[in-house]
């Protein structure tokens, strides 16, 4: 049985339905990860789960419970949010324990949960200290650690890295995959960054316009995506896809396979430049030298856009001619409808 269920979950904002009938099962202990464009839905359907707003159909059930009409405060729930909702004029340590002291715990066990909570985060020697003499980094981790000190059943964050620059986000994340593994809590994070999906999730969510694309591990979503709208949201660079009918050498590489009303996928990774002459005649278009790697934009037959990812550098400059080899064994096919096709990417 799962321990966290969601059954035909709708919610409409009067005219306008944002989540249109949503079924998902999680397990104890899981890191799910909810991703998905601007408007999907993702913060909403978060929203949903902890009592921050109403459904208006569908149920929910945690651990055995339906709190599909349980106030928030009553459905063992801790939410981080984006915005960090630190008192300004409270200390971390008062920040931390604040919801343990409305709930009348006993001082002494206060004292040892944030403590705790605060080893675990690297935050003991700013207890004294309030909001506006830490960091983004620090802060974000003061609104973990308020998170952590209630030991809820599931955790909640919504686009919690949003606010911390490049650097810190990295570190965060690690903090926070860091912490899922020590702490084993079942977790909901929302992003629309999937490298976040990617590098957190045992399972990602993918939402567009208030329904489920697909679910899955990260891996699973980008070998084996159930669409284009997947297929190219899921990696960076995103996913070559190729309208069948652009490019005619696509013919002589996919074969029978070829979908003729269809498209062609491919990843960056899967295609190499090679010298003026050989593969498919193409021009540079632009150079991205990223150290570790180097993305190669080119155009190829009638002005058709592909991408090559490779890990050496290059002295290619703008305008240059180049071959074009795609791997015939990594191509995905979709239909015209954008479905992927499983019994073509069965046979490559």
């Amino acid at each position: 049985m799962a321990f966290l269920e969601l059954k035909g979950i709708v919610k409409e904002f009067g005219p306008v339905r944002t989540i249109k009938g949503i079924d998902l099962q999680i397990n104890k202990g899981e890191f799910i990860v909810f991703v998905g464009p601007s408007g999907c839905g993702k913060s909403t359907l978060l929203r949903l789960i902890a009592g921050l707003e109403s459904t208006t159909a569908g149920s929910l059930h945690l651990d055995g419970r339906d709190i599909t009409d349980v106030p928030s405060s009553k459905r063992d729930l801790a939410m981080v949010f984006q915005s960090y909702a630190l008192y300004p004029h409270m200390t971390v340590f008062d920040n931390m324990s604040f919801a343990l002291k409305l709930a009348k715990v006993d001082v002494n066990v206060r004292k040892e949960k944030v403590e705790r909570a605060a080893k675990i985060l690297n935050l003991t020697q700013y207890l004294q200290r309030t909001p506006k003499e830490l960091s983004g980094g620090q802060r974000q981790r003061v609104a973990i650690g308020r998170a952590i000190v209630r030991a809820p059943k599931v955790f909640l964050f919504d686009e919690p890295l949003s606010n911390l620059d490049a650097a810190l986000r990295g570190q965060t994340r690690v903090e926070i995959a860091n912490l899922h593994r020590d702490l084993g809590a079942t977790t909901i994070y929302v992003t629309h960054d999937q490298v976040e999906a990617m590098t957190l999730a045992d399972r990602v969510v993918v939402l567009r316009d208030g329904l489920i694309e697909q679910v899955g591990s990260p891996l699973e979503l980008y070998d084996r995506p159930a669409n284009q709208f997947v297929a190219q949201f899921i990696g960076t660079p995103q996913m070559n896809v190729l309208p069948a009918a652009t490019l005619p050498e696509l013919t002589r590489i996919a074969g029978a396979r070829l979908p003729s009303d269809g498209s062609v996928g491919v990843r960056p990774e899967y295609v190499r430049i090679v010298a003026a002459g050989q593969g498919i005649a193409g021009k540079v278009e632009l150079v991205e030298s990223l150290g570790s790697d180097t993305l190669i934009h080119t155009r190829v037959g009638a002005n058709v856009p592909l991408v090559s990812r490779q890990s050496e550098r290059t002295t290619l400059k703008l305008g240059d001619a180049v071959g074009v080899e795609i791997d015939p064994n990594a191509l995905l096919f979709f239909d015209k409808q954008g479905r992927a096709i499983r019994e073509m990417q069965k046979a490559a």
